[in-house]
């Protein structure tokens, strides 16, 4: 066998492969013999069919497999002989396996993976968020705990901003009925969001018994689309009025988020260390976000189209999962992979970096980094070491642990060499308004 690569382009080669006849004609053989032991052939029993039928029938079978698998092993041979790193697949072309005589040819087109420029990752610039969780944090996220557990109670006064009411209504366009509960009651929190203020201003300062039509001119923008640029005339009869009632920070309270002993301090400093703890997974992955943003904008190399072209295929299958399971019909959404090509070539250039950094800074996660990750994971289970020992059930389960953990490897690299600045954010900042 001998091999010879040309270059094409920065990236891409083409590599002319020769392979004598005589070793594939070997194997072609060998094939055919195994076929004899198997083959049924009507009249003959198995094993006794006479060479010559057997080589009628499987004869072409037993060449494209025996070529197949040369091409297969001679492309490895090939590639290893000549150093070269695969980036995606080959294209290989050749004449039918039929019309090979005393030797074969073939050509396999390809691109190679970049030698990576990281950078002077000295002149990189990190700002790590510095904030501290105070009694403030604690008694905003008090809060909102409060919020989510506020009950109704029943009034006879008109609604307000705030109250559930609890209505029967239908809805129509220009007389034609397009929206109705037929009967039922559905419950509504005045001035919780979720619909166009105007249909819950309509609502306060109306009573248990009371009925009220009124019309909603929406918006040309409005979604859903249905609606957009629509006058609706809705029919509403509010059934109950209710207002809330919002718990006492007491012992039950305490009870009702775990503190067994209902020790209301004790609470707090729970919500504290929590919310310290998220605290710091949030300033850990701003730092880590910033990271990859600087590995991928100072990185100055070519991207092999091969591997575009397997991201863009993987983000729009992704894509289009996503959407039929949230009911969306594929067949009124075009995928196109122009749509996806930047965010490929992000995660692309991002990946071959992280590679680059990882081999030659010898920074794979080591076993108790990865236990260590594991364990992390594990804490927000009832019943941690299950999780734990579901993971070494099986080596392959431990490969997300071990990339994150190896993840963490490379931004404490980076950090050591960039310029690192704590910049002080406000608690709802860090949170994004989810605290």
């Amino acid at each position: 066998m001998s091999a010879t690569v040309e270059i094409i382009s920065k990236l891409e080669r083409r590599m002319t492969v020769t392979v004598p006849m005589q070793s594939i004609e070997d194997e072609i053989n060998n094939r055919i013999k195994q076929y004899s032991r198997t083959a049924r052939v009507a009249g003959f029993r198995p094993g006794k069919v006479p060479a010559k039928i057997v080589q009628q029938q499987y004869g072409a079978q037993a060449r494209n497999e025996a070529m197949t698998n040369a091409v297969e092993r001679t492309f490895s041979e090939g590639v290893a002989e000549n150093k070269l790193r695969i980036a995606g697949y080959p294209n290989i072309e050749h004449k039918p396996f039929a019309e090979a005589d005393k030797e074969f040819q073939y050509v396999a087109t390809f691109e190679i993976f970049p030698e990576v420029e990281l950078g002077d990752l000295k002149k990189v610039k990190i700002e790590r968020p510095a904030l501290e969780v105070t009694e403030a944090d604690v008694k905003r996220t008090l809060d909102v705990l409060v919020k989510q557990r506020v009950t109704f109670d029943p009034v006879k006064r008109a609604a307000k901003k705030g109250d559930k009411v609890s209505v029967s209504l239908s809805a129509s366009i220009d007389g034609n009925e397009v929206e109705s509960t037929n009967g039922r009651t559905i419950d509504l929190v005045l001035g919780e969001g979720g619909r166009v203020a105007e249909f819950d201003d309509n609502l306060i300062g109306e009573k248990a018994g009371s009925e009220k039509t009124f019309e909603i001119a929406y918006p040309k923008d409005h979604q859903p689309e249905q609606l957009a640029g629509k006058t609706v005339s809705y029919k509403v009869s509010v059934k109950e009025v209710a207002q809330p009632v919002e718990p006492k920070i007491d012992a039950e309270f305490a009870k009702s988020l775990g503190v067994e002993d209902g020790d209301v301090e004790k609470m707090k400093a729970e919500i504290k260390e929590s919310l310290a703890q998220e605290v710091a997974k949030r300033v850990a992955q701003s730092v880590k976000e910033q990271v990859f943003e600087a590995l991928v904008s100072n990185a100055k190399f070519d991207l092999p189209k091969a591997l575009i072209d397997i991201e863009i295929n993987r983000l729009g299958q992704a894509a289009a999962q996503n959407l039929q399971q949230r009911g969306v019909d594929l067949a009124n959404v075009k995928l196109e992979p122009a749509m996806f090509e930047e965010q490929a070539k992000r995660g692309v250039t991002l990946r071959l970096v992280l590679m680059e950094l990882v081999t030659k800074n010898s920074l794979q996660a080591n076993a108790d980094q990865v236990r260590a990750m594991v364990d992390q994971f594990a804490t927000s289970f009832e019943r941690p070491e299950e999780v734990v020992r579901w993971y070494y059930e099986d080596v392959k389960r431990l490969d997300e642990p071990a990339a994150l953990a190896t993840e963490e490897n490379v931004v404490s690299f980076v950090l050591d060499a960039a310029k690192v600045t704590d910049k002080k954010v406000k608690f709802e900042e860090l949170m994004g308004g989810n605290a």
